[in-house]
């Protein structure tokens, strides 16, 4: 029986993920050399993929179309703020150059610089992909029962030694 998409299977596939506007290629599994493993149902990829990938069987390949809501959201005009150029001293900025930030509790902030001037730099934190439809070519590789000792832990270990 071939296993097909499901909650609390184990699914490794094959993906191209492009702009749908523009139809350039922004990653694909074969830029990282090998197929993605996820758990699904457990909300390791973007939910509007997740849910259009159930029910499809090992071999078989889709493109998905999932809009900008179900994928990164659209924009948020909260998150593209101007910051005094001080805080930039030792970089020399350019137009739609990526920035990480670092808050005072560690965690690491990406942001994109969207214009400045000798006194203001006005920097954007949404997600790259934020406000942008994408499309995903699919091939399920593998589909498989998960164990139950993913199942509690909320994701694949590797495909090497089965653990019992």
């Amino acid at each position: 029986m071939t296993q097909e998409v499901s909650k609390n299977t184990v699914v490794s596939f094959n993906y191209t993920l492009k702009d749908k506007e523009t139809g350039q290629v922004l990653d694909s599994s074969q830029m990282h050399g090998q197929p993605l493993t996820i758990l699904a149902g457990k909300g390791e990829i973007i939910p509007g993929l997740e849910e259009r990938m159930m029910g499809m069987k090992v071999g078989e390949t889709k493109e998905i179309e999932v809009p900008a809501a179900e994928a990164y959201g659209e924009k948020d005009e909260s998150l593209i703020q101007k910051v005094p150029r001080e805080y930039f001293n030792d970089i020399p900025l350019e137009k739609g150059m990526p920035l990480q930030a670092q808050t005072p509790e560690g965690q690491i902030i990406n942001m994109v610089v969207v214009d400045f001037d000798d006194n203001e730099v006005t920097v954007d934190m949404n997600h790259p992909l934020a406000g942008k439809d994408l499309v995903f070519e699919i091939e399920v590789v593998n589909v498989r029962e998960a164990t139950p000792d993913e199942i509690l832990h909320g994701h694949a270990h590797g495909e090497g030694g089965h653990q019992h």
